[in-house]
C-alpha cells in the first residue's frame, strides 16, 4: 500500500493534510523563509540551497526571494539559473534541463485539485510532473500548468501560460502558449 507521499509522486489523489506530507510543507517553507534574506553571494546560501534541495548541482543559481512547497520534488541540470521570486510547487516532480534560464515570477504548478467542487472541499488533489528541457529560456512571469512538458532548446515569451506540451526547438507565447515558429 502506497503512502500518501508515495501517490503524490504518482500522480494518484493524495490527502494534502498527510503527516509526513505536511513534515515536508514545513520544511521546505521554514528553509524557504530562510533563503529570502539571502542573496546568490552569501557564505551560508549554499548550504541553505541545499538542504532545500536535496542533490542540487553546484552550478544552479536561484535568486532569493524563492517559493516551493517540498524542495524535494525540484530536479535541476546543471547551469541552471532561476531568476527572482520564481515559484515552484512540486508536489509533483519538477524536472528542468541543464541550461535552462527561468526569467522573474515565473510559476511551475504541479498541483491539480479535483473537478468536482464536492471533492475539492475535501484534504485532496493531484500532482503532475513538470518537464523543461535543455537550453531553453523562459521569459518573465511565464506560468507553466501541472502535466505540461516543454521540449529541447524552447522559448517561451514573457507571460504566456503553457497550459499543454511544447515540442522542442519551438518559441511559443501568448494565454494560452501556442507555438509561434520553429528556431532550429
Amino acid at each position: 500500500m502506497k503512502t500518501e507521499f508515495e501517490k503524490m509522486r504518482s500522480q494518484e489523489l493524495y490527502s494534502f493534510a498527510d503527516e509526513e506530507i505536511a513534515k515536508s510543507l514545513i520544511h521546505a517553507k521554514k528553509t524557504c523563509a530562510r533563503l529570502q534574506t539571502m542573496t546568490i553571494f552569501d557564505k551560508d546560501y549554499r548550504e541553505v540551497l541545499s538542504d532545500l534541495i536535496p542533490g542540487i548541482p553546484a552550478s544552479v543559481r536561484i535568486c532569493p526571494p524563492f517559493h516551493c512547497d517540498h524542495g524535494n520534488g525540484c530536479r535541476l541540470g546543471e547551469n541552471v539559473f532561476l531568476n527572482y521570486n520564481c515559484v515552484l510547487l512540486d508536489g509533483g516532480y519538477i524536472t528542468i534541463g541543464k541550461n535552462t534560464r527561468i526569467g522573474p515570477n515565473c510559476q511551475l504548478y504541479t498541483p491539480s485539485h479535483p473537478i468536482d467542487y464536492v471533492a475539492r472541499r475535501e484534504d485532496k488533489e493531484t500532482a503532475y510532473p513538470v518537464t523543461i528541457g535543455e537550453d531553453c529560456w523562459l521569459g518573465g512571469g511565464v506560468i507553466v500548468c501541472p502535466g505540461v512538458t516543454i521540449g529541447d532548446r524552447c522559448i517561451i515569451a514573457a507571460g504566456s501560460v503553457v497550459t499543454h506540451d511544447i515540442p522542442s526547438d519551438s518559441m511559443a507565447a501568448g494565454v494560452p502558449a501556442e507555438v509561434k515558429k520553429s528556431i532550429k
